[in-house]
């Protein structure tokens, strides 16, 4: 996995409360969040990650959760909450950040992935698609995977639709002088999103063909740059999704592009085929669940 990560500047368990949804598209649920701690949150840009606490066992059991959830000890406390009360916990992206917005404060935007409905949905998704004014959450700041001191000069961006929330925060945080190209993959045309980006950041959306393994067409993708098409110097890339698309992708890029593996952040948000496992704190090996797409979004087929 990705190393040299960007600590996170926001400390212990944040408190916020649910301030609108809305459904940007057939697999696409947006829900900001605010009120609360929202004044503690400190924005980092980029791919900012968190762990999201979902009261799926009523609101009272947020107050249960251990201030290091994320970490190893924190967990196993985690863990003795009972079944059915403990809150889900999942990984997901900051889509967007809002030092003032329509709540009249600080708002935070989280976009999931939804997938499969009624008892096929995961319980980020089937949360998301019921979110409501009021409803309570509690997150853990992770920071960032993309690291700004890398280079932001020339930027290789590559994901499935669970990696598009970090794609799409890392193009509005470049600088107006960077360039380089996203590939990010849809499940279908209807998913396709507006992504701001800098004018020399070219974003190329790739409708996945239904019955194609997610990562599959951003993989083609790649396969089609001819050589020398990447520059070795400088650029930083950062490829995540479905974890055979990092990881093949970081060998493409080493192998037929000479991109040095220390210019390459790559993390493999969920694994298609496995089961639904409780997420498990790795520190900083694991940036989301093999069933959660880190942020920012859900796929359960096996989760």
């Amino acid at each position: 996995m990705t190393r040299n990560i960007v600590k996170p500047m926001t400390p212990g368990l944040v408190r916020l409360e649910v301030l609108r949804a809305e459904r940007l598209a057939p697999h696409w649920m947006r829900v900001t969040l605010g009120r609360g701690d929202i004044d503690r949150f400190v924005p980092l840009g980029y791919d900012q990650w968190f762990r999201l606490f979902l009261p799926l066992g009523g609101d009272e059991a947020l107050d249960r959760i251990p201030a290091k959830a994320n970490k190893l000890f924190g967990y196993l406390k985690y863990l003795r909450i009972p079944e059915g009360e403990r809150p889900v916990m999942r990984n997901y992206s900051v889509r967007a950040y809002r030092s003032s917005g329509p709540s009249g404060g600080a708002e935070i935007d989280v976009d999931f992935v939804l997938h499969g409905s009624g008892p096929t949905a995961g319980p980020a998704s089937r949360w998301a698609s019921q979110a409501h004014e009021g409803e309570s959450v509690v997150i853990i700041d992770e920071g960032l995977r993309f690291n700004p001191e890398r280079g932001i000069d020339h930027v290789l961006l590559v994901a499935d639709e669970t990696g598009a929330p970090a794609v799409a925060s890392i193009c509005a945080s470049l600088p107006a002088t960077a360039s380089g190209t996203a590939f990010i993959e849809a499940p279908s045309s209807d998913d396709v999103l507006e992504i701001d980006a800098p004018p020399g950041v070219e974003v190329r959306w790739l409708v996945r063909a239904p019955d194609a393994k997610p990562g599959s067409a951003a993989l083609a993708a790649l396969s089609g740059l001819a050589p020398g098409a990447l520059p070795a110097q400088p650029l930083h890339a950062f490829v995540v999704g479905e974890q055979s698309l990092p990881t093949t992708a970081r060998r493409m890029l080493v192998a037929d592009h000479g991109i040095p593996k220390e210019q390459i952040s790559f993390v493999g948000y969920w694994r298609e085929g496995a089961s639904s496992p409780t997420p498990k704190p790795q520190a900083a090996s694991e940036h989301a669940p093999d069933d959660e797409r880190r942020a920012t979004t859900e796929r359960e087929t096996r989760a």
